[in-house]
């Protein structure tokens, strides 16, 4: 037991050395402003990896029963239960109460994965998005592919385009497609590097919905910063990606069909980023409306902790021990 417990101290050690001081004296000052009380316990969750949840979503290309019963005997439960608005029974996806990460499965040229290891609060951006068969779908900013890869378990597309800009982010995004789709499909996926602000204009009005994962501070990869000269660089950068997001935003919304749905989504708990952009964005496109997802937040109330006071199209998933992990900020726009 005595050794145990050295062994955890010394773990505990290490990850708490690695937490960036920069970034957390940064992130104490906006959300403790703006979470209020919430964000100690928040904040416990987001610099204590041993305590984050790993969720597994299963890969239909590549079923296994033996899988799904290997999952039930070590405590994992389906995360997604009926009455969701939308849940195909084609999408499987399994947590557990308690923290740990179930083996990663290496990428292996023609042998497709079975499993996808993620943020469980990562698939909720691809449930809001209800995307339905024979739909042509966008995701704007789909690297590394793990929603990419959740809305083709969810429904086949008509047409299904992955865009990512970034050069290295795109490579990752194309060995991710190659782990989990198979050869047909993946015939029907177009893989792009186009600057995503510019998509709009390239292509008006060719999608039924769009899935914008926007780049955002990413609040735990930042606190795990190793070189401070970068982190500080970041907090500087900060302020600039709210002018991304909304050129993002806007490039999708010319790129939605009239009637067509966009699920806008980040990592962040930052309000700058979030509900901020969402708002300037409904005040200054005259041609979209606010969609409805409490329903949605209702059904997976038992796995997710939300933040209170939100509006009713969009949803902040706050990380808290023993529930499926975030922090995820989802919000879902119409195109008049």
């Amino acid at each position: 037991f005595l050794l145990s417990t050295k062994l955890e101290n010394k773990k505990k050690g290490k990850l708490q050395k690695q937490i960036c001081q920069v970034v957390l004296d940064h992130f104490e000052k906006q959300y403790a402003t703006e979470l209020g009380g919430t964000w100690t316990s928040v904040r416990d969750v987001l610099t204590y990896p041993l305590c984050w949840q790993y969720a597994v979503l299963l890969n239909k290309f590549s079923q296994s029963a033996e899988l799904e019963n290997t999952l039930r005997v070590k405590g994992y439960h389906p995360a997604f239960q009926g009455s969701l608005p939308y849940l195909p029974a084609s999408f499987k996806c399994y947590i557990r109460r308690s923290p740990g990460r179930f083996p990663a499965q290496r990428h292996q040229a023609g042998k497709l994965k079975e499993y996808y290891l993620l943020n469980a609060a990562s698939v909720l951006p691809v449930l809001a998005l209800e995307v339905k068969d024979g739909e042509d779908v966008l995701d704007l900013c789909a690297a590394p592919g793990g929603k990419s890869v959740a809305i083709l378990q969810c429904a086949y597309p008509g047409q299904f385009h992955c865009n990512e800009y970034d050069d290295l982010r795109s490579r990752w995004l194309k060995q991710t497609i190659e782990s989990f789709i198979p050869d047909p499909l993946i015939n029907l996926i177009t893989l792009s590097r186009l600057d995503g602000r510019q998509i709009g204009d390239l292509k008006p009005e060719l999608y039924d919905k769009v899935l914008v994962d926007a780049p955002c501070s990413n609040d735990r990869s930042w606190l795990f910063s190793s070189d401070l000269q970068k982190a500080t660089l970041r907090l500087v950068q900060r302020k600039e990606l709210t002018s991304l997001q909304f050129q993002l935003l806007r490039s999708a919304i010319k790129a939605l069909r009239p009637g067509g749905s966009l699920v806008y989504s980040t990592c962040t708990l930052s309000k700058a980023e979030n509900s901020d952009v969402i708002n300037l964005i409904l005040s200054s496109c005259s041609n979209v409306m606010p969609v409805d997802i409490t329903e949605m937040a209702k059904a997976v109330s038992q796995e997710f902790t939300f933040l209170r006071g939100m509006q009713q199209h969009e949803l902040l998933v706050l990380p808290e021990k023993g529930r499926a992990w975030g922090p995820m900020y989802i919000a879902k726009l119409k195109k008049m």
